[in-house]
Protein backbone atom coordinates (compact mmCIF):
# COMPACT_ATOMS: atom_id res chain seq x y z
CA UNK A 1 0.00 0.00 0.00
CA UNK A 2 1.62 3.25 -1.11
CA UNK A 3 1.46 6.45 0.92
CA UNK A 4 0.10 9.68 -0.58
CA UNK A 5 3.00 12.14 -0.52
CA UNK A 6 2.47 15.88 -0.72
CA UNK A 7 4.36 17.53 -3.55
CA UNK A 8 6.23 20.65 -2.51
CA UNK A 9 7.41 23.53 -4.66
CA UNK A 10 9.71 26.44 -4.00
CA UNK A 11 6.66 28.72 -4.34
CA UNK A 12 4.70 26.79 -1.70
CA UNK A 13 7.71 27.27 0.60
CA UNK A 14 7.39 31.03 0.15
CA UNK A 15 9.80 31.83 -2.70
CA UNK A 16 8.27 33.03 -5.97
CA UNK A 17 10.79 32.70 -8.79
CA UNK A 18 8.35 34.22 -11.29
CA UNK A 19 8.03 37.35 -9.14
CA UNK A 20 11.82 37.60 -9.00
CA UNK A 21 12.06 37.42 -12.78
CA UNK A 22 9.32 40.05 -13.13
CA UNK A 23 11.28 42.36 -10.80
CA UNK A 24 14.43 41.94 -12.90
CA UNK A 25 12.53 42.94 -16.02
CA UNK A 26 11.11 45.98 -14.23
CA UNK A 27 14.47 47.23 -13.05
CA UNK A 28 16.47 46.69 -16.23
CA UNK A 29 15.50 50.10 -17.67
CA UNK A 30 16.18 51.72 -14.30
CA UNK A 31 19.71 50.34 -14.29
CA UNK A 32 20.19 51.36 -17.92
CA UNK A 33 19.32 54.95 -16.97
CA UNK A 34 22.48 55.07 -14.82
CA UNK A 35 24.83 54.19 -17.68
CA UNK A 36 28.11 56.11 -17.64
CA UNK A 37 31.47 55.92 -19.39
CA UNK A 38 33.20 52.74 -18.31
CA UNK A 39 30.03 50.79 -17.53
CA UNK A 40 27.15 49.62 -19.64
CA UNK A 41 24.87 49.15 -16.59
CA UNK A 42 23.18 46.10 -18.13
CA UNK A 43 21.75 43.51 -15.75
CA UNK A 44 21.54 39.76 -16.19
CA UNK A 45 25.10 38.45 -15.95
CA UNK A 46 26.83 36.85 -12.99
CA UNK A 47 28.92 39.97 -12.36
CA UNK A 48 29.22 43.59 -13.40
CA UNK A 49 32.15 45.01 -15.33
CA UNK A 50 33.80 48.42 -15.24
CA UNK A 51 36.53 49.75 -17.53
CA UNK A 52 38.72 52.20 -15.58
CA UNK A 53 40.73 53.16 -18.64
CA UNK A 54 37.60 54.06 -20.59
CA UNK A 55 36.54 56.21 -17.61
CA UNK A 56 39.70 58.26 -18.04
CA UNK A 57 41.91 56.94 -15.23
CA UNK A 58 45.60 56.26 -15.84
CA UNK A 59 46.95 55.19 -12.42
CA UNK A 60 43.90 54.83 -10.16
CA UNK A 61 43.51 53.86 -6.55
CA UNK A 62 40.22 52.12 -5.88
CA UNK A 63 38.13 53.09 -2.86
CA UNK A 64 35.22 50.92 -1.68
CA UNK A 65 32.37 51.59 0.75
CA UNK A 66 29.29 49.72 1.89
CA UNK A 67 26.36 50.71 4.10
CA UNK A 68 22.65 50.37 4.72
CA UNK A 69 19.73 52.61 5.59
CA UNK A 70 19.12 51.38 9.14
CA UNK A 71 15.74 51.59 10.85
CA UNK A 72 14.63 54.37 8.52
CA UNK A 73 13.39 51.41 6.50
CA UNK A 74 10.84 50.70 9.24
CA UNK A 75 9.47 54.22 8.79
CA UNK A 76 9.21 53.59 5.03
CA UNK A 77 7.40 50.28 5.62
CA UNK A 78 5.00 51.73 8.19
CA UNK A 79 4.32 54.83 6.07
CA UNK A 80 4.02 52.84 2.82
CA UNK A 81 6.55 55.06 1.04
CA UNK A 82 9.34 53.17 -0.72
CA UNK A 83 10.67 55.38 -3.53
CA UNK A 84 13.18 57.42 -1.50
CA UNK A 85 15.08 54.92 0.68
CA UNK A 86 17.03 53.79 -2.37
CA UNK A 87 18.47 57.30 -2.63
CA UNK A 88 19.48 57.01 1.02
CA UNK A 89 21.21 53.70 0.29
CA UNK A 90 23.32 55.19 -2.47
CA UNK A 91 24.02 58.38 -0.54
CA UNK A 92 25.37 56.60 2.52
CA UNK A 93 27.93 54.84 0.34
CA UNK A 94 28.95 57.48 -2.20
CA UNK A 95 29.24 60.31 0.35
CA UNK A 96 31.76 58.13 2.17
CA UNK A 97 33.72 57.68 -1.06
CA UNK A 98 33.91 61.35 -1.96
CA UNK A 99 35.25 62.34 1.48
CA UNK A 100 38.39 60.45 0.45
CA UNK A 101 38.56 62.31 -2.83
CA UNK A 102 37.27 59.40 -4.90
CA UNK A 103 34.79 59.65 -7.76
CA UNK A 104 32.01 57.02 -7.36
CA UNK A 105 31.99 54.73 -10.37
CA UNK A 106 29.70 51.79 -9.72
CA UNK A 107 27.04 50.60 -7.31
CA UNK A 108 25.51 47.24 -6.37
CA UNK A 109 22.55 46.61 -4.09
CA UNK A 110 21.30 43.75 -1.95
CA UNK A 111 17.61 43.50 -1.04
CA UNK A 112 16.16 40.88 1.29
CA UNK A 113 12.46 40.43 2.07
CA UNK A 114 10.04 37.93 3.56
CA UNK A 115 7.71 38.02 0.57
CA UNK A 116 8.65 39.71 -2.69
CA UNK A 117 6.31 42.53 -3.62
CA UNK A 118 7.29 43.44 -7.17
CA UNK A 119 5.76 46.93 -7.13
CA UNK A 120 7.31 47.76 -3.75
CA UNK A 121 10.80 46.59 -4.73
CA UNK A 122 10.53 48.36 -8.10
CA UNK A 123 9.93 51.59 -6.17
CA UNK A 124 12.99 50.88 -4.04
CA UNK A 125 15.21 50.28 -7.08
CA UNK A 126 13.82 53.40 -8.75
CA UNK A 127 15.22 55.31 -5.78
CA UNK A 128 18.55 53.51 -6.08
CA UNK A 129 18.74 54.44 -9.76
CA UNK A 130 17.93 58.07 -8.95
CA UNK A 131 20.68 58.10 -6.32
CA UNK A 132 23.14 56.67 -8.83
CA UNK A 133 22.23 59.33 -11.37
CA UNK A 134 22.74 62.05 -8.77
CA UNK A 135 26.14 60.58 -7.89
CA UNK A 136 27.19 59.88 -11.49
CA UNK A 137 27.79 56.18 -10.85
CA UNK A 138 26.42 53.14 -12.67
CA UNK A 139 24.09 50.57 -11.13
CA UNK A 140 25.79 47.48 -12.54
CA UNK A 141 24.17 44.69 -10.55
CA UNK A 142 22.61 43.48 -7.35
CA UNK A 143 20.83 40.66 -5.58
CA UNK A 144 17.25 40.19 -4.41
CA UNK A 145 16.62 37.49 -1.81
CA UNK A 146 13.15 36.27 -0.82
CA UNK A 147 13.63 34.80 2.65
CA UNK A 148 10.40 33.62 4.32
CA UNK A 149 10.93 32.91 7.99
CA UNK A 150 13.81 35.39 8.21
CA UNK A 151 11.68 38.50 7.63
CA UNK A 152 8.01 39.29 8.20
CA UNK A 153 6.10 39.46 4.91
CA UNK A 154 6.09 43.27 4.58
CA UNK A 155 9.58 43.82 5.96
CA UNK A 156 12.70 44.20 3.88
CA UNK A 157 16.32 45.19 4.35
CA UNK A 158 18.80 46.91 2.06
CA UNK A 159 22.56 46.96 1.75
CA UNK A 160 24.67 48.84 -0.78
CA UNK A 161 28.20 48.57 -2.08
CA UNK A 162 30.01 51.18 -4.13
CA UNK A 163 33.46 51.54 -5.68
CA UNK A 164 35.15 54.79 -6.60
CA UNK A 165 38.58 55.79 -7.82
CA UNK A 166 41.09 58.59 -7.65
CA UNK A 167 44.41 59.06 -9.38
CA UNK A 168 47.35 58.03 -7.25
CA UNK A 169 48.54 60.88 -5.04
CA UNK A 170 45.24 62.79 -5.08
CA UNK A 171 43.32 61.10 -2.25
CA UNK A 172 42.23 63.25 0.70
CA UNK A 173 43.65 62.05 4.01
CA UNK A 174 43.34 65.16 6.18
CA UNK A 175 47.07 65.28 6.85
CA UNK A 176 47.36 68.93 5.74
CA UNK A 177 44.58 70.19 8.03
CA UNK A 178 46.03 72.85 10.33
CA UNK A 179 45.11 75.60 12.77
CA UNK A 180 43.18 78.52 11.22
CA UNK A 181 41.63 76.34 8.50
CA UNK A 182 37.96 77.13 7.90
CA UNK A 183 35.02 74.74 8.35
CA UNK A 184 32.29 75.08 5.72
CA UNK A 185 29.02 73.30 6.44
CA UNK A 186 26.80 72.04 3.61
CA UNK A 187 23.11 72.01 4.45
CA UNK A 188 21.39 68.65 4.85
CA UNK A 189 17.98 67.57 3.55
CA UNK A 190 16.87 66.73 7.08
CA UNK A 191 17.62 63.76 9.30
CA UNK A 192 19.24 61.80 6.44
CA UNK A 193 19.71 58.16 7.60
CA UNK A 194 20.76 58.41 11.24
CA UNK A 195 19.01 58.46 14.57
CA UNK A 196 15.86 56.64 13.41
CA UNK A 197 15.63 54.30 16.38
CA UNK A 198 15.33 57.44 18.53
CA UNK A 199 12.99 59.10 16.00
CA UNK A 200 10.69 56.08 15.96
CA UNK A 201 10.69 55.99 19.76
CA UNK A 202 9.65 59.65 19.87
CA UNK A 203 6.92 59.18 17.24
CA UNK A 204 5.49 56.10 18.94
CA UNK A 205 5.93 57.37 22.46
CA UNK A 206 4.05 60.58 21.71
CA UNK A 207 1.23 58.77 19.91
CA UNK A 208 1.92 60.28 16.49
CA UNK A 209 1.07 58.62 13.19
CA UNK A 210 3.12 58.85 10.01
CA UNK A 211 -0.06 59.97 8.26
CA UNK A 212 -0.33 63.04 10.53
CA UNK A 213 0.46 66.40 8.98
CA UNK A 214 4.00 67.40 9.94
CA UNK A 215 4.02 70.74 11.73
CA UNK A 216 7.44 71.43 10.19
CA UNK A 217 6.89 69.82 6.79
CA UNK A 218 5.17 72.44 4.58
CA UNK A 219 2.05 70.37 3.94
CA UNK A 220 3.79 66.98 4.05
CA UNK A 221 2.76 64.09 6.24
CA UNK A 222 5.05 63.14 9.10
CA UNK A 223 6.13 60.05 7.15
CA UNK A 224 6.96 62.05 4.03
CA UNK A 225 8.93 64.63 6.03
CA UNK A 226 10.92 62.03 7.96
CA UNK A 227 11.67 60.11 4.75
CA UNK A 228 13.32 63.06 2.98
CA UNK A 229 16.30 61.32 1.35
CA UNK A 230 19.92 61.78 2.31
CA UNK A 231 21.55 64.52 0.23
CA UNK A 232 24.22 63.36 -2.19
CA UNK A 233 27.20 65.74 -2.15
CA UNK A 234 29.32 64.07 -4.81
CA UNK A 235 29.23 66.44 -7.77
CA UNK A 236 29.59 69.63 -5.74
CA UNK A 237 32.45 68.43 -3.58
CA UNK A 238 34.30 66.80 -6.48
CA UNK A 239 34.20 70.16 -8.27
CA UNK A 240 35.75 71.87 -5.23
CA UNK A 241 38.32 69.08 -4.89
CA UNK A 242 39.35 69.33 -8.55
CA UNK A 243 39.77 73.09 -8.12
CA UNK A 244 42.34 72.34 -5.40
CA UNK A 245 40.40 74.01 -2.59
CA UNK A 246 39.61 71.07 -0.28
CA UNK A 247 41.86 69.78 2.49
CA UNK A 248 39.36 67.34 4.02
CA UNK A 249 35.70 66.35 4.01
CA UNK A 250 33.61 64.84 6.79
CA UNK A 251 30.27 63.13 6.15
CA UNK A 252 28.11 63.86 9.21
CA UNK A 253 26.38 60.57 10.02
CA UNK A 254 25.91 58.69 13.30
CA UNK A 255 27.97 60.36 16.01
CA UNK A 256 27.28 63.82 14.62
CA UNK A 257 29.98 66.48 14.62
CA UNK A 258 31.70 65.16 17.73
CA UNK A 259 32.72 61.82 16.24
CA UNK A 260 32.89 62.42 12.49
CA UNK A 261 34.95 65.60 12.06
CA UNK A 262 37.95 64.30 14.07
CA UNK A 263 38.13 61.29 11.75
CA UNK A 264 39.65 63.51 9.03
CA UNK A 265 41.99 65.56 11.23
CA UNK A 266 45.62 65.01 12.29
CA UNK A 267 46.66 64.88 15.94
CA UNK A 268 47.05 68.12 17.93
CA UNK A 269 44.10 69.76 16.19
CA UNK A 270 40.69 70.85 17.47
CA UNK A 271 37.64 71.53 15.28
CA UNK A 272 35.49 74.29 16.77
CA UNK A 273 31.89 74.34 15.54
CA UNK A 274 29.63 77.27 16.41
CA UNK A 275 25.94 76.35 16.16
CA UNK A 276 24.89 80.01 16.07
CA UNK A 277 26.12 80.22 12.47
CA UNK A 278 23.06 78.42 11.07
CA UNK A 279 19.45 77.93 12.09
CA UNK A 280 18.35 74.52 13.33
CA UNK A 281 15.93 73.13 10.68
CA UNK A 282 12.36 72.52 11.75
CA UNK A 283 12.50 68.72 11.88
CA UNK A 284 15.28 68.88 14.46
CA UNK A 285 13.50 71.48 16.54
CA UNK A 286 10.41 69.25 16.51
CA UNK A 287 12.41 66.18 17.58
CA UNK A 288 14.17 68.15 20.31
CA UNK A 289 10.88 69.45 21.66
CA UNK A 290 8.91 66.20 21.40
CA UNK A 291 11.72 64.10 22.86
CA UNK A 292 12.96 66.67 25.40
CA UNK A 293 16.43 66.09 23.93
CA UNK A 294 19.47 67.91 25.28
CA UNK A 295 21.64 69.89 22.90
CA UNK A 296 24.42 67.37 23.52
CA UNK A 297 22.14 64.48 22.56
CA UNK A 298 21.17 66.34 19.40
CA UNK A 299 24.80 66.99 18.42
CA UNK A 300 25.95 63.40 18.80
CA UNK A 301 22.87 61.75 17.25
CA UNK A 302 21.78 63.95 14.34
CA UNK A 303 23.42 66.07 11.64
CA UNK A 304 21.39 69.06 12.93
CA UNK A 305 21.16 70.58 9.47
CA UNK A 306 24.76 70.07 8.28
CA UNK A 307 25.31 66.91 6.22
CA UNK A 308 28.88 67.49 5.08
CA UNK A 309 31.75 69.55 6.50
CA UNK A 310 34.44 70.89 4.15
CA UNK A 311 37.83 71.91 5.56
CA UNK A 312 39.62 74.59 3.52
CA UNK A 313 42.55 76.96 3.95
CA UNK A 314 41.46 80.51 4.87
CA UNK A 315 42.63 81.91 1.54
CA UNK A 316 40.50 79.36 -0.36
CA UNK A 317 37.32 79.66 1.68
CA UNK A 318 35.46 82.12 -0.56
CA UNK A 319 36.42 80.35 -3.78
CA UNK A 320 35.40 76.97 -2.38
CA UNK A 321 32.11 78.38 -1.15
CA UNK A 322 31.40 79.87 -4.58
CA UNK A 323 31.98 76.56 -6.36
CA UNK A 324 29.83 74.64 -3.90
CA UNK A 325 27.01 77.16 -4.24
CA UNK A 326 27.27 77.03 -8.03
CA UNK A 327 26.54 73.30 -7.72
CA UNK A 328 23.42 73.90 -5.66
CA UNK A 329 24.70 73.71 -2.10
CA UNK A 330 23.65 75.95 0.75
CA UNK A 331 26.94 76.75 2.50
CA UNK A 332 27.61 78.09 5.99
CA UNK A 333 30.89 79.05 7.59
CA UNK A 334 30.44 77.06 10.81
CA UNK A 335 33.83 77.27 12.52
CA UNK A 336 37.53 76.72 12.25
CA UNK A 337 40.44 74.48 13.19
CA UNK A 338 42.49 75.41 16.25
CA UNK A 339 45.57 73.96 17.87
CA UNK A 340 44.81 70.93 20.00
CA UNK A 341 46.61 68.57 22.33
CA UNK A 342 46.89 64.89 21.49
CA UNK A 343 44.06 63.12 19.71
CA UNK A 344 42.02 65.21 17.24
CA UNK A 345 38.80 66.46 18.80
CA UNK A 346 35.74 68.54 18.03
CA UNK A 347 34.17 71.13 20.30
CA UNK A 348 30.61 72.23 19.62
CA UNK A 349 29.33 75.40 21.26
CA UNK A 350 25.98 77.14 21.14
CA UNK A 351 24.11 80.18 22.36
CA UNK A 352 20.67 80.46 23.93
CA UNK A 353 17.87 80.57 21.37
CA UNK A 354 19.76 78.89 18.55
CA UNK A 355 18.84 75.31 19.41
CA UNK A 356 16.07 75.92 21.88
CA UNK A 357 15.95 77.23 25.40
CA UNK A 358 18.60 74.78 26.63
CA UNK A 359 21.18 75.73 24.01
CA UNK A 360 23.78 77.39 26.25
CA UNK A 361 26.29 74.60 26.21
CA UNK A 362 29.70 73.39 25.18
CA UNK A 363 30.78 69.79 24.60
CA UNK A 364 33.97 68.25 23.23
CA UNK A 365 34.69 64.85 21.71
CA UNK A 366 35.24 62.29 24.45
CA UNK A 367 33.35 64.16 27.18
CA UNK A 368 30.60 62.33 29.07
Amino acid sequence: MSENKQSYTYKSAGVDIDAGEALVENIKPLAASTKRTGAGAELGGFGGLFDLKAAGFSDPILVAANDGVGTKLKVAIDAGIHNTVGIDLVAMCVNDLVVQGAEPLLFLDYMATGKLDVAQMTDVVAGIAEGCRQAGCALIGGETAEMPGMYQDADYDLAGFSVGAAERGTLLDGSTVAAEDILLGLASNGTHSNGYSLIRRIVGGKGHSYSDTASFGAGKTLGEALLAPTKIYVKSTLAAIKAGHVKALSHITGGGFLENIPRVMPKDTLAEVDTSTWALPGVFGWLQSEGALSAKEMARTFNCGIGMVVVVAPENAEAAKAILEQHGETVYTIGQISKGDGKPKCRVTGVAGTWGANADWSVTTGED
